[in-house]
């Protein structure tokens, strides 16, 4: 068992923006007199947030193996343009259109990933390539124009409530409060999976106090979210996909030998050619990955908007690129978690709906988010050089 001291030196990386978050949080919440923990701006910052969290999730696999892509704002507005022609002006089926859409994005994936992976151009130059070409491709889709309306059933899938008027209880959805209690039953049984599964390969495992103490804070976290949810009109459809997304990609990151290969890739690509791994067809599929998750979060963007337009997606590949790095990613690759980029990409969502709220002008806003980029990046080199050091 690890004492306390090992605990903190060997963790800080993991837990420090996690910290940073709840102290953000709590001081916006003073700021803007209370406004920013209110149920119906809980609701929002998800909504509002959600293309970030998607993208985020692709963009750190895309880190891992060392690289960026700075097409995926680009991609999501070329997709939102392709959902309106299909369902807007085609009048196509909306679950045939969506499952194209994702097709076209995981081959505008394989188009990128082809020229990176196999013939070895570098991922800077073809994903800036692909950011002008499907801009440009855009614009001529919808003729520099704005596209709508779009179905409501499609409009659900960025704007709609699981359930939300179904069982309901002074106020509240049940629905979503009887989910929290699952979920944290889930996340303290999978807790306890865990740590019997490290002490039978006699692996070190936290003390009992701080093992107590991290539960209690995100069941509580949990609970907190989901009785606020619950007072509005309940849990974010979008919310769900995003869940969803974070425990499938968690699971392959964290569990499987594709997971492990990308990492490998991310920290040696020559020692993990060496050791058998196909480094080509790894990148490859990283980059299909996220084309395919830079479609969804165009049909998400699109929904939301209730429109394609010609300027969406943009600056969304600097914002999913910013969450990876404030939640801990290494710019060498080989070094992140899916839970750190969606803790990064909270903490942009906050900064923005906080300084929001309280009126702080878009362009102080941009100087902040870049000085908080810096500063969480300076941290991780930081920390990184102290432990090289021991």
């Amino acid at each position: 068992m690890t004492n306390f001291k090992s605990f903190i030196k060997n963790n800080i990386r993991q837990y420090a923006m996690a910290l940073a978050l709840v102290v953000i949080m709590v001081l916006f919440q003073i700021l803007t007199g209370g406004i920013l923990f209110k149920p119906l701006n809980i609701t929002n910052l998800i909504l509002q947030n959600s293309y970030v969290l998607i993208l985020g999730i692709g963009m750190l696999l895309v880190i891992l193996t060392g690289n960026v892509d700075l097409s995926v704002g680009s991609v999501a507005a070329f997709i939102g343009a392709i959902s309106a022609i299909f369902m807007v002006q085609m009048h196509m089926p909306v679950v045939i259109a969506v499952i194209l859409c994702l097709i076209i994005g995981a081959l505008v994936g394989a188009w990128q990933g082809f020229w990176i992976a196999y013939i070895r151009i570098p991922a800077f130059i073809v994903t800036l390539a692909g950011m002008l070409v499907f801009r440009g491709l855009t614009m001529v889709l919808l003729k520099g124009q704005t596209i709508s309306p779009y179905a409501e059933s499609f409009q659900a899938m960025a704007n709609g409530f699981f359930l939300s008027d179904v069982f309901k209880v002074g106020g509240l959805n049940m629905i979503a409060v009887i989910t929290g209690i699952i979920l944290s039953l889930v996340f303290i049984f999978l807790e306890y999976k865990n740590i019997q599964s490290m002490k039978k390969y006699n692996f070190e495992t936290l003390p009992l106090p701080i093992t107590i103490g991290k539960t209690a804070v995100i069941v509580a976290a949990i609970n907190l979210l989901t009785v606020s949810l619950a007072a509005y009109k309940g849990i974010p459809i979008v919310l769900i996909l995003i869940v969803a997304l974070i425990a499938i990609y968690t699971f392959i990151t964290q569990k499987t030998i594709a997971g492990r290969h990308i990492y490998a890739l991310g920290g040696n690509e020559k020692a993990a050619k060496l050791s058998g791994i196909k480094t080509k067809r790894v990148m490859f599929w990283v980059y299909v990955n996220m084309g395919l998750l830079a479609a969804l979060a165009g049909l998400v963007v699109a929904g939301r908007l209730n429109a394609a337009t010609p300027k969406a997606g943009t600056n969304f590949e600097l914002d999913a690129i910013a969450a990876c790095f404030i939640g801990g990613a290494s710019a060498s690759g080989g070094i992140g978690t899916i839970i750190g980029a969606i803790i990064g990409a909270l903490v942009m969502g906050v900064l923005n709906n906080g300084m929001s709220i309280m009126g702080v002008g878009i362009d102080w806003q941009q100087a902040i988010k870049g000085l908080v980029l810096l500063a969480a990046v300076a941290f991780d080199v930081y920390t990184k050089s102290k432990s090289n050091a021991d």
